[in-house]
């Protein structure tokens, strides 16, 4: 059994300026996801110019801050945005939907491809292997900020959380006595999908896409990939408290919004297997 280390979530201050480790694992993930993709783009008959990756990453970083704060805020935090509107721009607090973070770079792709000329799926199957990087980073800067914990567990590596500094997590998710001091043994979700999303999904993603593939197909691998994985990992991942569980004492909203994404992502492939057209 492990004790968490109680990481401070600011990683320096300037005054009233503050800068947070999570707003730092997004830049490194957009950093890493742009120089990537510069490499990828410059390999001969990419059909991509270096030029346009640059481009590129900013419309990725306004789709996932964006659609990732709003889809929070409908799928998650819709009554909590109906008592405090301000709510919705504390980014620096946690609280972004990897769900609308999709629906936000979905978007942002349709809008980059009229500007520069470029499929939809085009696009799309560019970026799939790079936002796994982004994914896995984000997850460490939830561990860092001492959220989205899993539920109570004996494994040998379960983290011990101060009840003292999250109050909310010990009185609302666990239910614990006032006055306790530390969780129980609780799995450390935030690193299994900091693993799952972001190492093994990167991985599996950028050795497939190294070879010229169908159209389609490596968005609709992102798809089933990620969908597989945080299907899994809900198991242990405790619910928002706000929302509970949905049915059968086991469904999460979580589980929920993979569903459509599995399916999605299993027709892509067999389009794309069926045209076979294949993207640069």
């Amino acid at each position: 059994m492990l004790t968490y280390p109680n990481i401070d979530p600011v990683l320096v201050s300037f005054g009233p300026v503050a800068v947070h480790w999570y707003g730092v694992m997004y830049l490194i993930g957009f950093s890493a996801g742009w120089w990537l993709g510069r490499l990828r783009a410059a390999r001969p008959g990419s059909g991509w110019r270096v030029e346009q990756v640059d481009d590129l990453v900013f419309y990725i970083a306004l789709g996932v801050v964006l659609g990732g704060r709003i889809g929070y805020t409908l799928f998650y935090g819709f009554d909590e945005f109906l008592r405090d509107p301000l709510s919705l721009l504390r980014i620096w607090q946690g609280g972004m939907s990897f769900h609308g973070g999709l629906l936000g770079v979905l978007v942002a792709m349709g809008l980059f491809g009229r500007r520069h000329d470029k499929g939809f799926f085009q696009s799309t199957d560019f970026i799939a292997p790079l936002i796994p990087i982004g994914l896995g980073a984000g997850r460490v800067g939830n561990f860092i900020n001492g959220e989205l914990w899993g539920a109570p567990t004996s494994v040998p590596w379960a983290m011990q959380v101060s009840c003292e500094r999250f109050v909310s997590l010990c009185a609302d998710k666990l239910q614990l006595p006032p006055g306790t001091l530390m969780t129980p043994p609780l799995h450390p979700n935030q690193l299994y999908e900091a693993l799952l999303e972001g190492v093994v999904m990167f991985t599996i993603l950028w050795l497939f896409s190294a070879r010229p593939r169908p159209a389609m197909a490596v968005s609709g691998l992102f798809l089933v990939c990620y969908g597989v994985f945080r299907f899994g990992i809900e198991f242990v991942r405790m619910p928002d408290v706000q929302l509970g569980y949905l049915a059968f004492g086991w469904v999460t909203m979580g589980q929920l919004l993979t569903l459509p994404m599995l399916l999605a992502g299993a027709i892509l492939i067999w389009l794309a297997y069926r045209r076979r057209t294949t993207t640069g």
